[in-house]
């Protein structure tokens, strides 16, 4: 029996897409502010779209985006730094246990940059078994929100 290892693509932003996210809403997923984002940011196969999939045969089964913030915004990492905000990592009920979502978050880290997401809905354990470490929280920063970083140099320590 061989292992098959989730390949992560980007999603392009076009009207299919739409049509897969919403699929999510009928599954009963909480929060899904992807599908507004998508809206949003609606343009044809735009190649910069910051979201990422994954497929079980022609389905999406999993979907995560990644932003892009300058060290010029940074008020996490010291010395400010490059780094990507992970948000909205969601994989359909049925699907989960298969590895989709750590496949997502390994994507997203073999790209090099620290790593800035908030923890919700009780994943506290999976960001940490994913090698993020939980921020100091400070209440002007964070209102709110329960952030976790991971850093290329948490690997060596």
């Amino acid at each position: 029996m061989s292992i098959i290892i989730p390949q992560v693509v980007p999603l392009k932003i076009n009207y299919k897409t739409m049509e897969e996210f919403k699929k999510f809403r009928e599954y009963g997923l909480e929060e899904l502010a992807m599908l507004e984002d998508l809206e949003a940011n609606l343009i044809e196969d735009d190649a910069n779209s910051p979201f990422y999939g994954i497929y079980e045969g022609d389905k999406l089964v999993g979907r995560m985006s990644l932003y892009a913030v300058s060290k010029k915004y940074d008020q996490y990492f010291f010395p400010p730094q490059n780094h990507y905000e992970l948000f909205k990592l969601e994989v359909l009920p049925e699907y989960q246990g298969k590895g989709y979502g750590s496949a997502l978050v390994k994507y997203a880290m073999s790209l090099g940059y620290p790593i800035k997401t908030n923890a919700r809905n009780a994943s506290d354990q999976f960001w940490l078994k994913m090698g993020f470490k939980p921020a100091r929280y400070v209440l002007q920063r964070d209102r709110g929100e329960n952030p976790y970083l991971w850093h290329p140099d948490f690997e060596k320590e």
